[in-house]
């Protein structure tokens, strides 16, 4: 293990230029990949807008689905419809007739 060590400190002393070539390097990597702005960041960040954009798709699916039911609610068939079945309106001559289902 011993001649191991002085093996790599020997080359390290050999080679410093490329020894602090490769540290260089290796940090800029390091910065590149991990940094605010680094390749880790932008992934994270596209996923995210990957998501708001499918959230914002479904809300405007969503308003439109609305804003189709506003206008059906406003037409006169409609309110008529809902008048008869919620709150027992009838027509004049029709008979109402309520049937309501025992508890048991």
């Amino acid at each position: 293990m011993r001649a191991f060590v002085s093996g790599i400190v020997s080359y390290v002393l050999d080679h410093p230029k490329k020894i602090f070539l490769l540290v260089v390097a290796g940090a800029f990597v390091l910065w590149i990949v991990f940094s605010d702005y680094g390749l880790v960041a932008r992934l994270r960040m596209e996923a995210e807008n990957r998501e708001l954009k499918a959230r914002y798709a479904q809300q405007e699916r969503e308003i439109m689905q609305n804003r189709k039911e506003i206008s059906r609610a406003l037409e006169p068939e409609s309110v008529e419809k809902t008048a008869r079945e919620n709150y027992n309106f009838r027509r004049e001559g029709e008979t109402l007739f309520i049937i309501r289902q025992q508890e048991k």
